[in-house]
């Protein structure tokens, strides 16, 4: 039999109840949920806590559209608004801020049948957009709320400005939530652990270096890798695989901006004010792509489209530059939930462009999992059942 790890599982530190593989945003608010829940709980990091794409420097938490309303997006909606006092109540307990701020959203309207559209949703949102008692707007306007936000010419229509949206530090909330995770005496977090194996039966995971970690029930959060992890799991190759890598290239300034500014966001570019004097700038979503952590000339092109909708950043100095890959799971939805076939496992993963805004609701219903109690308002397409059997479908 391998060896047991001593650092994560040997003398003086006991078996986990939960052994949380994934140091990213799904699997640090997995790991603080389940030391809530009374559990004993270890984070496995193969490399460092945010070093996939929850690192990354956007952070903007933008709600789906009003219209053909479903399960999913009322899920979303819900997540968005918690999240608010979520971390409010851990910034409070740690001392340390997330850089959190319901500063909304503003979207140019270039022509007259973008309006039209708009207007659309600003009626779908009055009936939708109603969660815990507050209600949010997606209000049409002829002029932005600040000038020059965006530049008059993206916006010869007007604007949408969405009062439901908000930004986070990504760095700063992952911060926050391994704080109050580490402060809490049943939670821990390990780096560089390379986990590459389950055995869901004997319930144990393998590292790299052919130690043994056991555990009572693991969550596989572990982005991109995750994927793989899970299909270690099936007893035959699958058709398709349970998910894909689409890597996304960003952009940080410094900019004499007022951090009340609301996000931009005009065609897939992103232009999102921070605390401390930072801009972010995003994204590509690149399906084909060499260098995973690379940036290139797609983010030189995304820079040049930001500039134009905020020429104000031509004054701002570049320092940093972001490449990361995102897990998007084969059916777009993200995976939360115990595995079918196997109940020691539970799956948290694939969130795509929306893991930040709904992370913590998701990890929620997991560990209530866990803990013996039902998935309660999880979508049924967020199941980790209905990937595996997308999955398993044979193309054609």
């Amino acid at each position: 039999m391998p060896p047991v790890d001593s650092r994560l599982s040997g003398p003086g530190q006991p078996q986990p109840d939960v052994l949380v593989i994934g140091g990213g945003v799904m699997g640090l608010w997995a790991a603080l949920m389940a030391a809530r829940a009374g559990l004993s709980v270890l984070v496995a990091e193969r490399h460092r806590v945010g070093a996939g794409a929850s690192g990354g420097l956007l952070g903007a938490l933008m709600p789906h559209l009003p219209d053909r309303w479903n399960a999913k997006k009322q899920f979303q909606l819900e997540a968005l608004v918690s999240l608010e006092d979520e971390i409010s109540a851990i910034e409070a307990a740690t001392g340390l801020s997330a850089g959190y701020r319901r500063c909304g959203r503003v979207i140019p309207l270039a022509g007259p049948h973008h309006r039209e559209r708009a207007l659309k949703h600003s009626r779908d949102a009055t009936a939708v957009w109603d969660a815990s008692g507050r209600t949010f707007s997606f209000d049409v306007l002829d002029r932005a709320p600040a000038a020059s936000w965006p530049a008059g010419e993206a916006a010869a229509s007007g604007v949408v400005f969405d009062s439901l949206a908000a930004r986070v530090s990504p760095r700063g909330l992952l911060a926050l939530l391994r704080a109050a995770l580490e402060a809490m005496p049943q939670g821990r977090v390990a780096e560089g652990v390379d986990i590459v194996r389950l055995d869901p039966v004997a319930r144990v995971a393998r590292c790299a270096d052919g130690t043994d970690i056991a555990f009572g029930h693991v969550v596989v959060c572990a982005g991109v890798a995750g994927f793989e992890l899970l299909t270690g799991l099936e007893p035959r190759m699958l058709p398709r695989p349970l998910g894909v890598a689409v890597k996304g290239q960003a952009a940080l300034f410094t900019a004499v901006l007022d951090p009340d500014l609301p996000i931009l966001f005009d065609n897939g570019i992103y232009v999102v004010p921070h605390d401390g004097g930072y801009c972010a700038v995003g994204s590509t979503s690149e399906d084909a792509f060499g260098d995973a952590a690379s940036t290139d000339g797609l983010l030189d092109d995304v820079i040049e489209r930001a500039l134009h909708l905020a020429p104000v950043l031509s004054r701002a100095s570049l320092v940093e530059r972001w490449a990361g890959l995102r897990p998007k799971a084969i059916g777009r939805d993200p995976m939360a939930g115990l595995h079918p076939e196997f109940p020691s496992v539970a799956v948290l993963g694939g969130g795509f462009k929306i893991s930040f805004g709904i992370a913590h609701e998701l990890a929620r219903a997991v560990v209530r999992q866990i803990d013996g109690g039902s998935a309660g308002e999880l979508p049924p397409s967020f199941a980790i059942g209905a990937h595996l059997e997308a999955a398993r479908r044979v193309p054609g």
